[in-house]
């Protein structure tokens, strides 16, 4: 079901791992590597993916590097979204890439969330769902675009601060290709053209009931591939299990990219998702249980041997 796994979401964003607790990223990078090897331990055969870093940061990767972090992955991965959040112009898209290339040239570079929001206008979204196609199609080997659906007014956007972020914070909510209401915005119709080759990025929140209409709708626009996350803070929650094997079985027919992240609030340093752990192989354990249950190592096809016919 998996073809890939992240250890964490933007490591690097204050809204996704609090800096104040691991303010060199040590911690952070232990955990990469307890993941990484708990993650190859299962199955040497999963793609290893660096938290996709926000902001785009070549100095952070080669902090990354000094830990010994990205001898523990396969793969570097970068987020941007330059006409919402970002402090550089769309079309810098290639020379973004290009700074990672430069200090991992030994590694590939995938655009794991991309995204344009309606916030502002819906042509817009169209205008930058399309230049990022052709900016990044072809220049990196998997795009995915965030994200599917509008984030639910009631439900609150993942970051720290919230509100206190002004604009910027309600922009969460105008990510989506569909509107909360499920009706299409006119950039759907644009991401149906590349479906095939950029990616989709959808969270699905614990018993999220958009899960069966986003597997419809990515059928029916022609998605392969997609990205998605498994909650380890959720996996506390009664009835957890019988969600993730939900949610996973609905996906079976996609390649997905799966990410690892949000701590329990009592198994934090502080309680609270963005959170480094008290004890970064209690995270390490809950990436291997994922793999084992999800994506476990296949057995090498055995060459068939041609039956003998008895006389």
């Amino acid at each position: 079901m998996i073809e890939a796994a992240m250890i964490w979401n933007e490591p690097n964003n204050k809204s996704h791992w609090n800096p104040e607790l691991d303010p060199d990223w040590s911690i952070y990078a232990d955990t990469v590597i307890r993941a990484g090897s708990a993650i190859a331990t299962i199955n040497p055969q999963l793609t290893r993916v660096l938290g996709g870093m926000s902001p785009i940061d070549p100095h952070w990767v080669e902090r990354m590097r000094r830990h010994g972090a990205l001898d523990a992955v396969d793969v570097v991965a970068v987020h941007g979204f330059p006409l919402d959040w970002n402090l550089w112009p769309i079309d810098a898209w290639p020379d973004r890439i290009a700074e990672i290339e430069a200090v991992v040239p030994d590694k590939p570079i995938w655009a794991t969330e991309v995204g344009v929001g309606s916030f502002g206008a819906e042509e817009v979204q169209v205008f930058g769902l399309n230049r990022t196609a052709e900016l990044l199609i072809g220049r990196v080997p998997q795009v995915y675009w965030y994200s599917l659906f509008d984030l639910p007014q009631s439900w609150g956007a993942e970051t720290r601060h919230r509100e206190a972020e002004g604009s910027s914070y309600y922009r969460h909510f105008y990510m989506g290709l569909i509107r909360e209401d499920g009706t299409p915005k006119p950039a759907l119709e644009h991401y149906a053209r590349v479906a095939g080759e950029m990616g989709l990025m959808q969270w699905f929140h614990f018993e999220d009931p958009r899960l069966d209409e986003a597997v419809a709708w990515m059928k029916r626009l022609g998605v392969k591939k997609l990205r998605t996350g498994l909650s380890w803070a959720d996996s506390f929650r009664p009835g957890a299990l019988d969600w993730f094997d939900r949610q996973m079985e609905a996906l079976a027919d996609f390649e997905v990219l799966v990410t690892f992240c949000f701590t329990p609030e009592h198994l934090g340093v502080e309680a609270h998702h963005t959170s480094c752990a008290k004890e970064p192989q209690a995270f390490a354990d809950f990436c291997a249980w994922m793999v084992e249950r999800y994506a476990p190592e296949r057995a090498p096809q055995q060459e068939r041997q041609p039956q003998q016919v008895r006389a």
